[in-house]
């Protein structure tokens, strides 16, 4: 689990450096993304995933499939959790059996056709329709017009949508409009209210707080002391892994926001900056793969987050275009009002695979 907790700290950081500025992304589905590419490389260029991801894509799998799937449970509404692994493929471009077998062992994969090289357009409509599918349409256009070009052979792609509701719902009644301390000022947001025993701990300069859901899902509050700002740089893989494993249950009063939130971004730079270089150069070695001279020409990520009194859906899609080269009495409730900027953590509880980590500064 620290692997992939030093992943996505280590990511998050370069795909959000302003504390200010609010973002989502997922964790599963990127890492989904650089561990089928993993698979897919040779040499330097699979060395430099490796170092990136901070595992092989054997332990990494191990994390991944094992949050492929979730406990049905008794809730009243069972989990709804999809998870697509494809590789598109140009219809002339020969893939490497050895590949399509290792393929296999990745959840919801599948090996598709598409006609990159003759009509780039219906490519990128087919990709697109296959994401807003699997995430119930709330990705509705992964690649942007114009993103898949004439020489643009194929195309790692996953997708994820989870929505599961909490273990205790939340009261609509009790939500109320409270002030949240914003970067740019105080406002008035829908505040959700509970008192009930919940995972909590607050150590080490933050206040943290499990939200048990269904599928043995867990959403974690992370609510610094002071502010985000300046908290945040100092949350590494070894901290996160000492607060998730601080807490135990307390009787809490607690106010959360109800909020939206949604992330955008072009991975390219930020996995440079994780080392990962080789992939985007004529040097990228796809022997694994194919015998055709490929390079990844861009790697895109969207992700949304919606959490209410019911529960959590989520939605994530990343892209990887290759182209060709040349609680007895209870004592008094902890109280716990999330009023200013935090971190929110949706993972599987078993695993410890992050399915989304947003940053919240206004949820407005």
């Amino acid at each position: 689990m620290s692997e992939h907790l030093d992943f996505s700290l280590s990511l998050h950081r370069q795909l959000a450096p302003n504390p200010d500025e609010q973002f989502c992304w997922s964790p599963y589905s990127v890492a989904s993304a650089l561990g089928l590419a993993a698979t897919a490389t040779g040499g330097q260029t699979r060395q430099e995933l490796v170092t990136a991801l901070r595992e092989e894509p054997s332990a990494l799998l191990d994390v991944l499939g094992g949050a492929a799937e979730l406990t049905a449970g008794s809730a009243p509404e069972p989990p709804v959790l999809a998870v697509a692994n494809t590789l598109w493929a140009h219809e002339d471009l020969r893939i490497e059996e050895p590949y399509v077998r290792a393929l296999k062992d990745w959840p919801g994969s599948e090996v598709r056709n598409a006609p990159f090289r003759t009509d780039p357009e219906k490519s990128r409509q087919l990709i697109n329709a296959d994401v807003a599918e699997t995430t119930r349409d709330l990705i509705p256009e992964l690649l942007p017009t114009g993103s898949v070009l004439p020489d643009t052979v194929a195309a790692l792609v996953n997708a994820l949508y989870l929505k599961v509701s909490w273990s205790q719902a939340f009261d609509d009644k009790a939500t109320t409009a409270r002030t949240f301390h914003t970067p740019s000022g105080a406002g008035d947001v829908p505040t959700m209210h509970v008192t009930r025993r919940l995972d909590y701990a607050a150590a080490e300069g933050w206040q943290v707080v499990g939200l048990p859901a269904a599928g043995g899902v867990e959403a974690v509050v992370l609510l610094p002391d002071d502010g985000l700002e300046q908290a945040e740089p100092g949350l590494d893989a070894a901290r996160l892994a000492r607060l998730l494993g601080a807490v135990k249950q307390e009787r809490l009063e607690l106010f959360l926001p109800k909020f939206k939130v949604t992330g955008d971004a072009e991975l390219t730079r930020p996995l440079g900056a994780l080392g990962v270089r080789d992939l985007f150069t004529p040097a990228a070695d796809f022997s694994p793969l194919t015998d055709e001279s490929l390079r990844v020409s861009s790697v895109v990520h969207q992700a949304v987050l919606d959490v209410d009194e019911k529960g959590l859906e989520g939605a994530a899609a990343t892209a990887m275009m290759m182209r060709l080269s040349a609680i007895i009495r209870e004592p008094d409730p902890i109280r716990v009002e999330v009023d200013r900027p935090f971190l929110f953590l949706v993972r599987h509880q078993e695993t410890g695979a992050l399915y989304f980590l947003a940053r919240i500064t206004d949820p407005a």
